[in-house]
């Protein structure tokens, strides 16, 4: 009974079924029937002008839009457990050739336009300080926080004033677009964000991301940066039929909102063991070494995870779309017994 990522969670059949369909004779590369569609399935579901290109990996989504907003000598401001920072193994500065990742602190990983001004403003505009070009922003963030529309409206309009990119890391976009019962559009273009990584592996995809400029121009140069990096696949047709078996219909959020559910029914059992509001599909929930060892014994595996001050111990938990809901009920019992 498996709670530890959402990155393992099974292929859907329909994605299963749209490569299947996608296994005939077409263009190389992304000179495909479907390929040419992401532009336009990625319009309509944002309703606006964009550009979508097909990566396999969140980090190449990640570092592709950060390389189109920043250059080398220029800064990156993220929050300090931002998954750039944390878990992207140097491939920010790979992709930018140098760009400086500039750190900010913020309660459930969320960055204020307050924090970044108190980073930003004291930089003086010389050539020997790295000034910042963008900002990038997690959605949900790595403690399963949603940004409201408000939230991603000021930062967009901090952006827009500091002329900064925006570019929001969606690896868990459709969680949050299902938790907050909005329109995509209203978390990302109406709200300034430049760049998207709109994340596909851990609702339900197999080896696609889509990486959407809502900015289209951005996008020319980053096809050329896409075949430099290694990231223009020769059968692209497969990870464009993909992406769109995921938001040609509502796939992306019914997956979305499986997850979601089952992580709230385990929320419910944690009580005042939970360390931050489940909002999307994790769940960071303080428990002791032995009450640990005990859930495992039990059958369950999940992450530990560093223990906040005054706690003896954590973990966190995460759902997917096709968690077994007999599997969930069960953890659930199995915390309100310990």
């Amino acid at each position: 009974m498996k709670f530890f990522s959402d990155n393992a969670a099974a292929v859907h059949p329909r994605v299963w079924e749209a490569m299947q369909a996608a296994d005939s004779s077409d263009n190389a590369y992304d000179g495909d029937a479907l390929s040419a569609r992401l532009d336009s399935a990625f319009s309509d579901l944002f309703g606006t002008d964009c550009a979508a290109l097909w990566v396999a990996t969140g980090t190449a989504a990640n570092c592709l839009a950060l390389a189109a907003m920043c250059p080398p000598h220029g800064g990156v401001v993220c929050h300090r457990e931002a998954h750039i920072e944390m878990d992207e193994g140097g491939a920010p500065g790979f992709f930018t050739h140098g760009a400086k990742l500039m750190p900010v602190d913020g309660e459930g990983a969320k960055v204020t336009p307050q924090a970044i001004a108190a980073l930003t403003t004291p930089i003086r505009n010389d050539v020997h300080q790295v000034q910042p070009h963008a900002i990038s922003i997690t959605q949900a963030t790595e403690y399963g926080q949603v940004y409201s529309a408000g939230e991603v409206a000021a930062l967009g309009t901090f952006a827009r004033e500091r002329e900064l990119g925006l570019h929001m890391d969606g690896a868990r976009f459709a969680n949050a677009v299902a938790h907050l019962g909005c329109t995509p559009g209203e978390i990302t273009a109406q709200a300034g964000v430049t760049a998207l990584s709109f994340g596909c592996v851990k609702n339900g995809g197999m080896n696609a991301e889509a990486l959407v400029f809502f900015d289209p121009e951005l996008a020319a140069l980053t096809r050329y940066r896409r075949k430099r990096s290694g990231h223009l696949q020769s059968k692209g047709r497969f990870l464009a039929a993909q992406i769109l078996a995921m938001i040609e219909g509502e796939l992306w959020l019914d997956n979305a909102r499986a997850a979601n559910a089952a992580a709230q029914e385990i929320a419910r059992a944690c009580g005042n063991r939970l360390l931050h509001p489940v909002q999307a599909n994790e769940i960071f929930v303080a428990l002791s070494p032995a009450e640990a060892a005990a859930l495992r014994a039990q059958g369950f595996d999940f992450y530990d995870w560093p223990a906040p001050e005054g706690r003896p111990g954590a973990a966190r938990l995460v759902t997917a779309w096709n968690s077994d809901p007999g599997h969930v009920a069960a953890l659930a019992q199995a915390i309100t017994r310990l």
